[in-house]
């Protein structure tokens, strides 16, 4: 993952093309992030004024100057928890981008995916979206887990683990990657 959100769009463009000619040269695929997120993710936190929605005119010419294979995209998506309101995702953007990526042979990816209803999940699949990172969810079952200890430290990590894999499981059913590598 290569994320320089946080730079200027041309800077971003640098950055991400650099790590894209690396990787590419290893045959590894190079996800980026353009638009920016709010929310906090690793105790780095995004203020909704800093935040902004992916660009359709920026994304092509950011998918076409960096060579990424996957573009995270912005469209309402935050990091951590929603509001009590609930997700507001802009599922025409989600469109206009998809349109536009699959042209170019790039996925699309949604970042701060924990929270969203089944419902959102399968209209964000059936707009394009072929990766979604779900990290609170995952968190908060380890958390939630450890929360109510079962006696010994190795099976209060054991059951944390099993809850963790419990979340992971069901939002790969979810998301129509179970079974597949």
């Amino acid at each position: 993952m290569a994320d320089g959100s946080h730079l200027p769009f041309k800077d971003n463009i640098s950055y991400t093309k650099h790590i894209s000619n690396l990787a590419h040269s290893k045959d590894m695929l190079v996800e980026a992030e353009l638009g920016r997120l709010s929310g906090t993710e690793d105790d780095l936190t995004v203020e909704d004024y800093e935040a902004r929605l992916t660009d359709v005119n920026q994304a092509q010419e950011f998918i076409d100057e960096t060579g990424i294979d996957a573009l995270a995209v912005c469209i309402g998506n935050v990091h951590g928890k929603y509001p009590a309101s609930g997700p507001n995702l802009k599922l025409d953007l989600l469109e206009d981008l998809y349109a536009l990526s699959s042209k170019k042979g790039v996925f699309l990816v949604l970042h701060g995916a924990s929270g969203l209803s089944k419902e959102l999940v399968k209209g964000c699949i059936e707009r394009g979206v072929r990766k979604f990172n779900v990290n609170t969810e995952v968190r908060k079952a380890y958390m939630d887990s450890l929360r109510n200890p079962k006696g010994d430290l190795v099976h209060v990590m054991a059951s944390a683990k099993e809850a963790m894999k419990a979340v992971i499981a069901e939002k790969m059913h979810l998301f129509g990657s179970a079974g597949k590598a």
